[in-house]
């Protein structure tokens, strides 16, 4: 039988073929992320004591793959930072869980982020039920970020793009503030625009080198800084 007669022979089976694959693959593949999700919590946060049950149970369920560039999705629940466009990142979803357990929130709780980037840590801020306010100084990131968020139903987050170190003095004072990316000193409008016993959580030191992790919290009009774990960040820009 020639290769042309075995063709006629089985459009039939060649179609239903096609067809399983197109139909199923989807589902394939969003059970593959599923797993992947599940690994990343037990062993890149789990593992390393992250504790609180609504930060995992948060990572857990906010699609990550859906916040970087299509071509890196097999790559998103990854135990490392990744590129989203732009010269900036998405950060290691360790990192992105230890500061979000650090300020400690719970729902109705109104949060600033600082450097919006892919959106994926506001989703995480969103899905612990606080009322995100996200400022991305890169207009086409807050775009996407916003797009994505939207589409996703976080519909308790603001997006704006705009100069992170002047804040959003409209919406303050906020409950917390999370800085995703590294000033040299802490902006001194961002801690005017933290309400009284409220925490902030930022990356502060040089450029393009190991910065510290810090934690400030206002206690009578005063701060009161802990110094927390060496990270690196991308710079924070002004405009």
């Amino acid at each position: 039988m020639n290769f042309k007669n075995f063709i006629k022979m089985n459009k039939r089976l060649f179609l239903l073929i096609f067809l399983f694959v197109a139909l199923f693959k989807p589902l394939l593949l969003a059970q593959n992320f599923e797993q992947l999700r599940n690994n990343m919590v037990e062993e890149q946060l789990i593992n390393r004591k992250i504790k609180s049950k609504v930060v995992v149970d948060a990572m857990r369920t906010v699609p990550r793959h859906l916040f970087v560039p299509q071509h890196m999705q097999s790559r998103a629940y990854n135990d490392s930072p990744l590129p989203i466009g732009l010269n900036q990142t998405i950060s290691q979803p360790y990192i992105v869980a230890f500061m979000t357990e650090q300020l400690e929130l719970k729902p109705g709780m109104k949060v600033l982020e600082i450097g919006t980037g892919s959106g994926y840590q506001a989703a995480i801020l969103a899905h612990l039920g606080c009322e995100v306010y996200t400022i991305e100084l890169l207009e086409e990131l807050a775009i996407r970020a916003e797009k994505v968020l939207k589409e996703l139903n976080y519909n308790n987050v603001k997006v704006k793009s705009g100069d992170g170190y002047l804040g959003w003095p409209e919406e303050a004072p906020f409950d917390a503030i999370i800085v995703t990316a590294a000033p040299e000193i802490i902006p001194e409008k961002l801690i005017e625009q933290l309400k009284e016993g409220g925490k902030m959580i930022v990356p502060v030191g040089p450029l393009f080198s190991t910065q510290s992790l810090k934690l400030l919290t206002k206690r009578n009009k005063k701060i009161i800084e802990k110094d927390l774990i060496p990270v690196i960040f991308v710079p924070m820009v002004k405009n």
